[in-house]
């Protein structure tokens, strides 16, 4: 007969709820998600969301394999050593095998007055306290978006597409993801729909209050609503738990995504680091580490070794508000190029991803394992890096050593 094996996966966004999917391969695995929401969330939607424009939530019946058992719940500790998980609800959750799926939040703002007065949008419930305070803020109102990444440039064009006032604050550069080019275009559309953006050396936020925000250079600007996209973090579960992590809180593993620790705990997502070189924060990389952690696992129960991470990085993708967008082409290695699709085509592209992306987790649902990133759009290089790191390790320690060895004519005293 047959041994069932219990896998519990801690986390139920992309990445989790595809690693969860991909469990279902095997009729002996049992698949328990923990999640402290009864709905996914779609968090690439969050900005529309505080816009009006989407509800970005999901019933998980529709993205869900109907074998695997939802838990809405939230984890508190994981003991690894008697492998169970404890849960906010004061029950606990044995396992065979864990998949830390977490993924990442908001983070804690370390700008005075940030935490005090500045919105976060990083979690649906975040996104929708924004929305429903903007909803009693008259449109003609000052709002300001601290941070000039995808979701601070999404959120920004959002506001600004629906009649708000809105400046945006980048920092030192507008999108540093993006290619000069994709940045020009970038820029000229959020000066189309009148964002006042913000942005080199003086353009840091130093301070918030109620009513305004300070930069680095001296300016004060008055700012009714403002909203902090300025960076993410994760939560410190595994920390809290004993688990080794990375200085961002992340839990580091190996290239097959298992913990340094234990070969029972394998992560996924944003709050995965392997190697201790992460890979972007970004459904992208989700949706690729949830199904490695669960092939992962199912090497592991067929005692087979599991195979190294190879992921397609191949684009961002950034929505200007609902008439125009930007597919920013990169290389396989994540770093963009000058090739982009902007505007209404951008726009049209970006929809049908984030639409193809719930299709996706849907079809893994039914079949399980079926779609994968062929071969010839994955990342080669990284693991040239990585014997390079390596290997430069090993020279130094040898410098090291050959440094601390005495000479002949000191061993022989």
């Amino acid at each position: 007969m047959t041994e069932n094996t219990d896998v519990v996966v801690i986390g139920g966004g992309y990445a989790g709820v595809m690693a969860a999917n991909r469990l279902t391969r095997r009729d002996d695995v049992t698949v328990t998600l923990i999640n402290p929401r009864p709905s996914f969330v779609e968090r690439i939607r969050l900005h529309q969301l505080v816009g009006g424009s989407h509800n970005a939530a999901v019933d998980y019946r529709d993205v869900l394999a109907e074998g695997v058992d939802l838990v809405v719940d939230t984890v508190t500790r994981i003991d690894a050593a008697g492998r169970r998980v404890t849960l906010a609800t004061g029950g606990t959750v044995g396992y065979d095998y864990l998949i830390y799926a977490v993924g990442s939040g908001s983070a804690d703002p370390r700008v005075p007055g940030a935490a005090e007065f500045a919105y976060p949008i990083a979690a649906f419930e975040e996104a929708r306290r924004l929305r429903a305070v903007l909803d009693t803020t008259p449109v003609t109102a000052a709002v300001t978006v601290v941070g000039g990444g995808p979701t601070g440039i999404e959120t920004a064009a959002e506001l600004a597409e629906i009649g708000r006032a809105v400046t945006l604050v980048c920092g030192e550069v507008l999108g540093p993801y993006l290619h000069p080019r994709g940045r020009r275009s970038v820029a000229r559309r959020l000066a189309e729909l009148g964002v006042t953006v913000l942005d080199g050396p003086g353009a840091t936020v130093t301070a918030v209050t109620g009513d305004a925000v300070r930069l680095g250079d001296g300016r004060e600007l008055p700012s009714e609503v403002t909203i902090w996209t300025a960076g993410f973090g994760v939560p410190d579960l595994a920390a809290r738990s004993g688990l080794s992590t990375d200085a961002l809180g992340r839990l580091r593993t190996d290239e097959t995504l298992t913990s340094v620790d234990d070969v029972r705990v394998v992560a996924a997502g944003d709050a995965a680091a392997p190697s201790d070189l992460p890979f972007r924060m970004s459904c992208q990389a989700a949706v690729q580490l949830g199904p490695h952690a669960a092939d992962t696992v199912l090497s592991r129960i067929a005692g087979e070794p599991p195979a190294p991470l190879a992921l397609a990085l191949i684009a961002q993708c950034v929505s200007l508000g609902r008439q125009a967008g930007i597919f920013q082409m990169a290389h396989r290695n994540d770093v963009a190029m000058g090739l982009y699709l902007g505007g209404r085509p951008g726009a049209k592209l970006k929809e049908f991803i984030c639409k193809g992306i719930l299709w996706q987790l849907a079809y893994q649902a039914r079949r399980p394992g079926s779609l994968d990133f062929p071969a010839w759009a994955k990342d080669g290089r990284r693991r040239r890096l990585l014997r390079t790191e390596a290997s430069d390790v090993d020279t130094r320690l040898k410098t090291v050593g050959d440094r601390g060895r005495p000479s002949r004519s000191e061993s022989g005293r």
